[in-house]
């Protein structure tokens, strides 16, 4: 009996300084690799650090008001890393299968020249790009049935080394689940960010994972500069018009906050919005009396929801002919673009192109100034 406790005591000290030893050899190759901080220049909710044998990444705005922090160690060994916490993950390079939540992530993937090693997607129905249908249509990419009732059989099945999903409150039952089979999961909160670029500036978290840094600095640095210099344009004009936006959904008004990424764009193409000096990041939900009293006779209005013609306003509700932005056909959707499945590709396509949506307010808002230009996301209603 005394035997076989001293061989339990021995064994347990064995398993626990070997622990301590990696754990300690961990330590020491942290303290001695060289570091680097990747440079972020809008995105508030990421940051990116490369070290000899890894890079870790941290996301500190998963969505709004997180006040958790994840953090991605990404490796081509990932015996030599434990899982700290349960806001840890490992995640073991190369990527060659990987799944997507969300369709925000497609341009990504086909600007970094990856979008071939997505397998998997929940309701692909509303992907808008052409290249990512085909491989839709050709069964390369599986329906996954859809974010809330994921088909966790078919996802198995499909084996992906990684999921990039989302989180709109921190309530993540379907990530937890795929992450319990082992299977790496990490969150991308690009649409928390509050400046058009720090949302395109999250192509570089997605890139991190594919080797693909160089490229993705590349493609946000001309994203950047057509930015910049549309900004610059419009920036020149004495006489601001006054624009407002946002639609209702039921009988609650939407309508973008004035430090909203939204009300950024509209600043940013030198317009005067009539909710500039609300304080809030997100929407203001008003009733239709509130709105028509601020906006009535805006001359423009700007993102006036997903209608595609001023007949389908009109039965949606008789209250669209109040405003003046209306009766002069001057009233503006993101509906230009539609995918084959009736996908918006402002919603998909937008983020990462910020400098395509400023362009198309400016041209909207300033006509003189891109006199060649025709608006790509936007649409005027007739």
């Amino acid at each position: 009996m005394r035997f076989l406790v001293l061989c339990i005591s021995l064994l347990f000290v064995s398993i626990s300084c070997k622990k301590t030893q990696k754990n300690n050899a961990i330590s020491s190759q942290e303290a001695t690799q060289e570091k680097r901080v990747e440079h972020i220049d809008y995105a508030k909710g990421f940051s990116i650090t490369h070290y000899t044998n890894y890079t870790e990444i941290k996301v500190t705005a998963a969505w709004p008001n997180s006040k958790e922090t994840f953090t991605y160690i990404l490796t081509k060994d990932k015996s030599a890393y434990e899982q700290k916490d349960e806001n840890t993950v490992i995640v073991e390079l190369p990527i060659k299968k990987m799944v997507a939540m969300s369709t925000t992530n497609i341009p990504s993937l086909e600007y970094l020249g990856v979008d071939d090693f997505l397998v998997g997607f929940p309701n692909p129905d509303y992907i808008s790009s052409k290249k990512t249908r085909a491989r839709i249509d050709k069964g390369e990419i599986k329906n996954l049935n859809s974010s809330i009732d994921i088909n966790m059989e078919l996802l198995l099945e499909l084996a992906p080394e990684l999921v990039i999903g989302f989180s709109v409150n921190g309530n993540n039952e379907t990530l937890d689940k795929i992450a319990q089979f082992g299977i790496p999961v990490v969150l991308d909160g690009a649409w928390t960010e509050q400046h058009p670029l720090g949302r395109a500036e999250w192509i570089k978290f997605i890139a991190a994972f594919f080797d693909k840094e160089t490229e993705a600095h590349q493609i946000f640095k001309q994203v950047e500069k057509d930015y910049l210099d549309a900004k610059q344009i419009a920036s020149h004009v004495t006489e601001k018009p006054v624009v407002f936006s946002g639609s209702p959904f039921k009988d609650i008004w939407n309508i973008p906050g004035g430090k909203s990424f939204v009300a950024k764009y509209l600043e940013d193409a030198n317009t005067d919005y009539v909710w500039k000096d609300t304080p809030n990041t997100g929407s203001l939900q008003l009733n239709f009396e509130s709105v028509l009293v601020k906006a009535q006779h805006a001359p423009l209005w700007i993102g006036a929801g997903s209608f595609k013609s001023k007949a389908q306003m009109l039965a949606n509700s008789k209250n669209y002919e109040l405003f003046d932005a209306y009766k002069n056909s001057n009233t503006f959707t993101y509906t230009n673009k539609i995918g084959k499945n009736g996908g918006l590709l402002y919603f998909e396509l937008g983020p990462l192109r910020p400098d395509i949506i400023l362009k198309d307010i400016i041209a909207i808002a300033h006509p003189d100034l891109l006199p060649e230009y025709s608006p790509f996301f936007f649409k005027r209603l007739e």
